[in-house]
């Protein structure tokens, strides 16, 4: 009898473990160990009987990410982290008609280089306007359903790298808490170009005339779901809202408008209302 019982349980075993080797088939994570300020992309492949008119989402860091349709029946969400998040095992949860199903992702630290900025009084003085961080923050925040680049994004600027992504910083000998460089910056000479690094639509155009004083004139574009790029402290600005550029196409020109330490392009790429890190995004692509 006992044998028997043992081999019913070796033939009913793999029917029981089957759905979740299927849900796990469902759902692909990469990178497979991300760093702060890595962009997490989940791909979401649903059966065509699954198929419904409502969503899958993603829960990540106590918040909700839309999936989009990438081709049929497979959706992807993407996942910012930041220099300000803590490293250690996160909760994806992806979320389908179907039902829900958890993953453990090791989000691994990275360690970011200190720098210090010395401003003088003028520029130190300056607060910004509400017209300035209204427009900012409801460009950060447009997330379009529509996915307008196409592979790795290119350089913006043929200018040399003069400040990396995430860097921790002193302004005037005090630390900034809750502040990382939120993008890349190229130093570069005044009027030179400044080229769109993906095909996208012109949402955001801003000058200090308008009374942006702290980001200088500023273009942004909306590459599509959730992913913006953010070009600021420009001389120059060639396109206007809602015009929809190429990319390498020249959308401004180097400047040091704003507060600004001297010519240079700051390239800020946000992911769903995050400034995440530019380079993956250019080295590696995320389809």
């Amino acid at each position: 009898m006992g044998l028997l019982m043992a081999s019913l349980l070796l033939a009913i075993a793999p029917a029981l473990l089957q759905p979740a080797l299927v849900s796990a088939q469902q759902i692909a994570i990469s990178p497979p160990n991300p760093e702060l300020g890595d962009t997490i992309s989940v791909v979401i492949n649903m059966p065509p009987n699954q198929a419904t008119n409502t969503n899958p989402y993603v829960l990540f860091k106590q918040k909700q990410y839309p999936a989009f349709a990438i081709a049929p029946n497979r959706w992807r969400a993407l996942l910012p982290t930041t220099p300000l998040d803590a490293p250690g095992l996160k909760q994806v949860q992806v979320v389908m008609p179907s039902g829900s199903q958890a993953y453990n992702v090791n989000l691994q630290n990275r360690s970011y280089p200190t720098q210090s900025i010395w401003l003088s009084p003028s520029k130190s003085s300056i607060e910004g306007t509400d017209h300035e961080f209204d427009r900012v923050d409801a460009f950060k925040k447009i997330v379009s359903p529509q996915k307008f680049w196409q592979g790795a994004f290119i350089r913006p600027s043929q200018g040399s790298v003069s400040t990396v992504f995430g860097v921790r910083r002193y302004y005037n000998g005090e630390f900034a808490n809750d502040y990382y460089h939120r993008g890349v910056d190229y130093a570069a000479g005044t009027g030179s170009p400044v080229f769109a690094p993906a095909a996208g639509y012109v949402r955001l155009v801003g000058t200090v005339g308008q009374g942006f004083q702290l980001h200088g004139n500023t273009v942004g574009i909306d590459h599509g779901q959730g992913v913006l790029s953010i070009f600021i402290h420009l001389s120059r600005i060639n396109v206007k809202e809602g015009d929809f550029v190429q990319p390498g196409q020249v959308i401004g020109a180097v400047g040091s408008t704003g507060i600004s330490t001297g010519p240079h392009l700051h390239w800020g790429l946000y992911v769903n209302n995050e400034a995440v890190d530019p380079v993956p995004w250019r080295y590696d692509g995320i389809e």
